[in-house]
């Protein structure tokens, strides 16, 4: 992995949000479910959508991509019977295709990279067997299953991955008979698992939040759309806070009605004290003094390492709080979250469930470890503007997982970044 450096500046002017990540998978696991050809736009190669769009190609799909649109012809999805499917270090490719692949019958083994070989799918082996479907699996990958899913009432804790949940959404109008997802404890990240529901529609299938979770009737069909993808909150909010600590950034190509969770980074903003306004799918973010705010990070927990860094320059003490389960995200992001912000000269407590950040006026140069980890990376870019002086930042290469073209769009608003080759 190769090292970035970076040194003090601000960053202003007009950026254009990269599509969602989460729209983009959504979209192509619902066009590989159609049996027919969509076309999707735009979509960006990070390494997440590689993986998802690889995945779809081994249960039987051909894609094409060409200017952004991908093309996704799913006459043949589940006419192989085995499968190996290959999820990067995508927890949501992963999480989405298990029971996607049950569902088709397919006998497959998943296998990945880096952090995603560790971190937990145990759920499936619990809840899958009792739908008809085998699992081998010490509890992380490999995983192996074979069986076709059948469907039933599938019971869930709602503090796990809400990716897991999705996984079931797009699975179970696929087979025979009516199914039930029945939440034991509140659901976080809801809007990720809104933003699932709202697709499908799209694609002609329907799926019901009810009292105890959700409702899926069975034998739904998938129909064959073209998909116009979503601007990308989370990635936004990148440049969002770089405009609220040091200059004034415009973000296009993003929708204040989105069902992404992520775009509360503008509510968050506001609470903060920055300048911040909507206009014609763009958001505008402009410097202002910042007081520290409460955050409870249980539908949120992508932007905690964003807010952390806003939180070091405001006044007073920010607490990050309902944030556990980023203790297994591509790093334990509480863990290197702390960790990046210290070695900079911030003040920052690690607790069992969250941050307690002490704001400062100023934060010093110095090397951060980025963890292999996208969003710690970028987040240190962001923390380096204010810096008073270089930042090296380590496993520059993390931001191909979502958001490749980072840098270049940083240096283009002002930024001053050197990448150190190996």
């Amino acid at each position: 992995m190769s090292n970035i450096t970076v040194k003090p500046s601000q960053l202003n002017g007009t950026v254009t949000a990269p599509p969602s990540k989460s729209d983009v998978h959504r979209a192509i696991i619902c066009a590989a479910l159609s049996g027919g050809v969509c076309k999707i736009a735009p979509v960006a190669l990070s390494n997440d959508i590689k993986a998802t769009i690889g995945c779809i190609e081994a249960l039987g799909a051909r894609t094409h991509i060409e200017n952004g649109v991908l093309t996704v012809d799913s006459t043949a999805v589940f006419t192989k019977k085995t499968a190996l499917l290959d999820c990067g270090e995508s927890g949501s490719t992963l999480r989405f295709f298990v029971p996607v692949a049950a569902a088709g019958g397919v006998e497959t083994e998943f296998v990945g990279h880096g952090s995603l070989v560790s971190r937990p799918i145990g759920l499936f082996a619990d809840i899958l067997p009792n739908a008809g479907v085998k699992c081998k699996t010490t509890g992380v990958l490999p995983l192996k299953i074979s069986g076709q899913l059948k469907s039933g009432t599938f019971t869930v804790p709602g503090n796990i991955s809400s990716q897991f949940i999705t996984g079931l959404l797009f699975a179970l109008p696929l087979v025979d008979g009516d199914s039930k997802i029945v939440l034991t404890t509140p659901l976080e990240s809801e809007a990720y698992v809104d933003m699932t529901i709202r697709t499908m529609l799209r694609f002609g299938v329907k799926a019901e939040r009810t009292d105890y979770g959700y409702f899926v009737a069975g034998n739904q069909r998938y129909t064959a759309q073209d998909y116009r993808t979503d601007g990308d909150w989370s990635q936004a909010a990148f440049f969002m806070a770089a405009g609220a600590l040091c200059g004034e950034v415009t973000v296009d190509g993003v929708d204040e009605n989105s069902t992404q969770g992520d775009k509360q980074i503008a509510d968050l903003l506001t609470r903060f004290g920055a300048e911040v306004k909507f206009e014609n799918n763009s958001v505008s973010v402009k410097k202002a003094p910042l007081k520290a705010i409460d955050i409870d990070a249980r539908q949120i927990p992508d932007l905690v390492p964003i807010l952390s860094v806003v939180a070091s320059f405001a006044e007073g003490t920010t607490i990050i709080h309902s944030a556990e389960r980023l203790r297994i995200k591509e790093s334990d992001r509480l863990k290197t979250t702390a960790a990046m912000l210290n070695s900079l000269g911030g003040n920052v407590e690690e607790k069992p469930d969250g941050l307690v950040i002490h704001g400062c006026k100023m934060l010093k140069g110095g090397t951060v470890d980025g963890s292999n980890d996208h969003r710690i990376v970028m987040s240190a870019s962001v923390a380096a503007l204010c810096a008073d002086g270089e930042v090296t930042i380590t496993d520059m290469e993390s931001i191909n997982k979502s958001f490749p073209n980072y840098f270049e769009e940083y240096d283009r608003l002002g930024g001053i970044s050197d990448v150190e080759l190996r």
